[in-house]
């Protein structure tokens, strides 16, 4: 392939933008591919390159790259009728009830800018609800660029993971391993009576693709209501994509007090929401006394995207389409890697997958979980795949990122550029794109 053009912007991009990137995860070496245009479930680059597209935007393209018609008649209408207006619109309404009458947790819905911003606006809401102070989060979790979340360490020595923060704002995040039971008792046991909220994601799906174990997530709800504090769901990535309309609450049948969601609720622009019952979203001012406001909040080509877009899958096979192409892919890679690669974990759900390199695993194959890992204690991986963040840091990383990446690549298959994020399929992919990715991981692994 030829990349010149893209050399060439890059080489601008240094010049005008720190790092040559808008966000630190498309820094890819020696530099990044510049896309000039989506087509369906394909990106072509600055160079005319295609590239089969599982990245999706990271998480927000449902439908690829082609909206469907009645989408893009929405969204070109409401920019036809103006970029927006610093007033309420009928379809924010629209959307709002939307999410209501299908996720479980949800009575009333705040919309705002990014996942970061709803994240944020969740941690203060939470705050002020209990008038506690202390957050637990997932070590490795991911909540946003956000001065609550970004934090490493563990419960009793923590601190911020970023330069820019100042040590006392990391004081009061709990950091704890996912799918760890007695470490969520034990920061109970220290500082419970201090604990505002514990926010994790459902699955991780920015630390590889961790499912979690059987019981771990009704544990949370039953100590966090047992002690006071809020349990937050950040589904920015698995809302409407994990358990379809009802989101990855529905799938595991464990319901949060406090959502948040971004990508797909906006139909692929720019968006945030906090979501839950009616008694706790109303302390958003101007109902109650956490403050939370925005000029583009409630974007009316956003909503009329986002409405759209979700109304499109409630009544067409989306999810059926994207799940069943995600579980062939995983069962495909399943048997791909215990020929090829056997020490690697196949990860994901629904739409979702990952091969990650993990550096051990099992003799014997019979039994294994064949779509995906499940945290099955009966498999004969279970041993082997990761349970936390700390588990796929483990993983030959260097190696994924080195070199298979840009073997896939080569391939014409783009991949999220690392170990750690998501891929995704969209509505756009076909059984020939999915034999086609197959065929390049059988020859890139």
């Amino acid at each position: 392939m030829n990349h010149d053009r893209s050399r060439d912007l890059y080489d601008r991009a240094l010049s005008a933008i720190p790092g040559g990137v808008n966000s630190s995860v498309r820094a890819i070496r020696p530099y990044p591919f510049f896309v000039q245009r989506g087509d369906g479930g394909h990106v072509v680059d600055a160079d005319g390159n295609r590239y089969l597209d599982f990245v999706n935007g990271y998480g927000p393209l449902l439908y690829g790259h082609d909206l469907p018609d009645q989408v893009q008649a929405a969204v070109q209408s409401a920019v036809s009728e103006g970029p927006m207006y610093g007033a309420p619109t009928e379809v924010e309404v629209d959307l709002a009830e939307f999410v209501a009458r299908h996720v479980p947790s949800v009575e009333m819905t705040r919309f705002v800018n990014s996942g970061t911003e709803a994240t944020v606006s969740a941690v203060r809401l939470a705050r002020g609800y209990t008038g506690r102070d202390k957050i637990v989060v997932m070590q490795g979790g991911y909540h946003g660029a956000q001065e609550s979340t970004l934090v490493e360490g563990d419960v009793e020595d923590h601190g911020p993971s970023t330069a820019g923060i100042p040590e006392e704002f990391a004081e009061h995040t709990l950091p704890v391993p996912f799918n760890d039971f007695d470490a969520i008792h034990e920061a109970f046991e220290a500082h419970g009576d201090d604990i505002a909220a514990v926010l994790t994601e459902p699955l991780l799906g920015n630390s590889g693709i961790v499912m979690p174990e059987d019981g771990y997530l009704e544990t949370l709800r039953d100590v966090t209501e047992d002690r006071g504090a809020l349990l937050i769901f950040d589904e920015v990535i698995t809302g409407f994509r994990v358990g379809g309309l009802q989101c990855a609450q529905g799938k595991f049948g464990v319901t949060p007090d406090v959502t948040t969601f971004g990508k797909i609720v906006g139909g692929g622009f720019p968006v945030g929401a906090i979501g839950g019952p009616a008694e706790i979203i109303e302390e958003f001012t101007p109902s109650g006394d956490v403050f939370q406001s925005g000029t583009f909040s409630g974007h009316p080509v956003t909503m009329a995207a986002g409405y759209e877009s979700l109304k499109y899958a409630a009544e067409n096979d989306v999810y059926e389409h994207v799940n069943e192409l995600g579980e062939k892919l995983r069962r495909d890679l399943t048997e791909i890697i215990h020929d090829q690669a056997p020490q690697y974990t196949v990860a994901g759900t629904d739409s979702m997958f990952k091969v990650m390199f993990t550096r051990e695993g099992p003799d014997a194959t019979e039994g294994h979980c064949e779509a995906g890992c499940e945290q099955r204690p009966d498999c004969p991986r279970y041993d082997y795949c990761p349970k936390n963040a700390a588990d796929v840091a483990d993983c030959d990383t260097e190696r994924w990122e080195r070199l298979f990446w840009p073997a896939m690549k080569e391939r014409g298959v783009f991949l999220t550029p690392n170990q750690f994020e998501s891929q995704f399929v969209s509505y756009a992919h076909t059984e020939e794109d999915v034999e086609t990715a197959l065929d390049a991981y059988r020859e890139a692994l």
